[in-house]
C-alpha cells in the first residue's frame, strides 16, 4: 500500500504483527475448543497463551529455512510454549489459519469503512439539509436542461451511500464465515464440534461445505461492494469537477491558506482531491477483476489466490477507507457559490423554461406537435440570436393566442421546480440520517 493513501486505524490491521495476532487468535481458539470438549489437557490453552509472544523477526527467520509463513509460524510459537507445542496446530491445515484470520480481518475492515461511512453520510445530510431550497440549473448530456435544487443533488448522495451501507453490512455478513475442516474440509482430522465451538469464540460461523479454503465467491462480493461504494464516491467527485471548472465554479474545493495549485500558475485553484478519488476508483475497479479470477481454483484449491490477496485485501479496504475519509472531509468544507448558480441559471436565457411552455400551450388545447413547434422556434431563434427566449414568445402571435403576459411570466419561476422538494426529503425518516 502506498503510505500516502494508508491511514488509521485501517493500516494498523494489515501491519505483519496484527497478521500473526490474528493466527495466534485462532490457533488458541482451536486449542480452546479442544480443551472444552475434553480432548486436550485442562490448562493448556492459558498456558500457551501466557508463553506465546508475536516475534516478527524470529518468524521471518525461520521462513528463510522453510521457505512457507505458516510452518514458520507454528514452529517460532512451538519453540517458545515447549511441550505443549505437541496441541498447537493440532489437526490443522495452513488454510484453516489463514482463511479464519483473513476473515477476522475483513469483518473488522468493513466496520471500519461502516464507520466511516456514517460519518459522510451526516455531512451529507448537513450540506443537502442547507442547500434544500438552493435553486441550480439541472443538466442533461452537460446542457442546462431545468432548475433544481443542489440540496437535492446532494440528497441523491445521501441516499446512494445509505444503500451502501446496506451493502457493506451484507457483505461484512458475507465474509464472516471461517473454516477449521483440515486438508480437504471433510474433517478427517479435526472433528466438526471443534470448528463449530472455535468459530463461536471468534465471532464467525462455520462454512457450510468448504474445501481446503473458505469459496472466494465471499470475498468476491466483499471487494465488489468495495469497488461499488468507490464509485458513488467517484461520482460525487467528478460531479464536484465539473461544477469547479471556471466557467461555472459553483463550488469549490476547501483551499488551504498556504496552499499551492499550480507549480507555474499563480492563480490556479484545481480541483485536485476529486481528481485523486477519481484516479483511486479506478483502482478499486480493477482490484474487482482480480477477486472474481479467484473464485475459479483447482481441485480442492490451489495457491494462485494467494499471492493476489496479500496485494488486494489490504489495499483495497485501505484505498476504500482513505477515499471516504477524504470525500467526508472534503463535503465539509465545500465551497457552494450559491450567487453563481443563480447567475448561470440565466445563461440560457430563459431556455430552461421551455417544458412548462409547451405544457401550459397543450393545457390550452393546443396538440403536443403543435405546441412543441411553436415552442422550438422561438428557442432555436433565442439560441441562435442570443435572444430573451421570454420576450420571444411574447412578440409571437400564435403564443399570444393562448397565453396571456402574465401567464407567460408565471412560467418562468424557478421555485415553481422546488414544490416537491420537501416531499422528496420526507422519504428519509430519522432512523435513515
Amino acid at each position: 500500500m502506498v503510505e500516502r493513501y494508508a491511514l488509521s486505524p485501517m493500516k494498523d490491521l494489515w501491519t505483519e504483527e496484527a497478521k500473526y495476532r490474528r493466527w495466534l487468535e485462532v490457533e488458541l481458539a482451536v486449542t480452546r475448543a479442544y480443551e472444552e470438549l475434553g480432548m486436550f489437557p485442562q490448562g493448556v490453552t492459558e498456558r500457551m497463551r501466557s508463553k506465546a509472544r508475536i516475534d516478527v523477526d524470529l518468524f521471518k527467520r525461520i521462513e528463510e529455512r522453510t521457505n512457507h509463513d505458516v510452518v514458520a509460524f507454528v514452529e517460532g510459537i512451538g519453540s517458545m510454549i515447549g511441550e505443549d507445542s505437541r496441541y498447537f496446530h493440532y489437526g490443522l491445515t495452513s488454510s484453516d489459519v489463514l482463511d479464519t484470520a483473513t476473515s477476522l480481518a475483513l469483518v473488522e475492515a468493513g466496520r471500519i469503512i461502516l464507520r466511516a461511512l456514517e460519518d459522510m453520510r451526516e455531512v451529507l445530510w448537513d450540506l443537502s439539509e442547507r442547500h434544500k431550497h438552493t435553486v441550480t440549473v439541472g443538466r442533461t448530456h452537460g446542457v442546462h436542461a431545468e432548475p433544481t435544487s443542489f440540496g437535492l443533488k446532494v440528497l441523491s448522495w445521501f441516499s446512494e451511500t445509505c444503500r451502501n451501507m446496506e451493502r457493506m453490512r451484507r457483505a461484512i455478513e458475507e465474509v464472516s464465515f471461517g473454516k477449521i475442516s483440515g486438508a480437504v474440509g471433510n474433517y478427517a482430522n479435526v472433528p466438526p464440534e471443534v470448528e463449530e465451538k472455535a468459530l463461536s469464540y471468534l465471532g464467525l460461523k462455520a462454512e457450510p461445505v468448504s474445501t481446503q479454503v473458505v469459496p472466494r465467491d465471499r470475498h468476491a462480493h466483499f471487494i465488489a461492494t468495495l469497488a461499488l461504494i468507490a464509485a458513488g464516491i467517484e461520482r460525487i467527485a467528478v460531479e464536484l469537477r465539473h461544477l469547479q471548472r471556471t466557467e461555472v465554479l459553483e463550488v469549490e474545493e476547501p483551499f488551504r491558506e498556504g496552499q499551492r495549485g499550480s507549480s507555474a500558475m499563480p492563480h490556479k485553484k484545481n480541483p485536485i482531491v476529486c481528481e485523486r478519488l477519481t484516479g483511486l476508483s479506478r483502482i478499486m475497479r480493477s482490484y474487482v477483476t482480480v477477486a472474481l479470477e479467484n473464485v475459479v481454483l483447482w481441485h480442492e484449491r490451489d495457491i494462485s489466490h494467494s499471492s493476489t490477496e496479500r496485494y488486494v485485501f489490504p489495499d483495497a479496504t485501505q484505498t476504500l477507507y482513505y477515499m471516504v475519509v477524504t470525500v467526508t472531509d472534503l463535503l465539509r468544507g465545500l465551497k457552494v457559490n450559491e450567487w453563481r448558480m443563480k447567475r448561470n441559471l440565466d445563461l440560457t436565457k430563459g431556455l430552461i423554461y421551455s417544458q412548462r411552455v409547451l405544457l401550459k400551450l397543450v393545457e390550452k388545447g393546443l396538440t403536443r406537435k403543435e405546441a412543441y413547434d411553436i415552442v422550438q422556434r422561438n428557442a432555436l431563434r433565442a439560441w441562435e440570436e442570443e435572444k430573451d427566449f421570454l420576450s420571444l414568445l411574447l412578440e409571437d402571435t400564435d403564443v399570444r393566442r393562448f397565453l396571456s403576459e402574465e401567464e407567460l411570466r408565471e412560467l418562468f419561476d424557478p421555485a415553481y421546480y422546488l414544490r416537491h422538494v420537501d416531499r422528496i426529503y420526507g422519504r428519509f425518516g430519522e432512523g435513515v440520517r
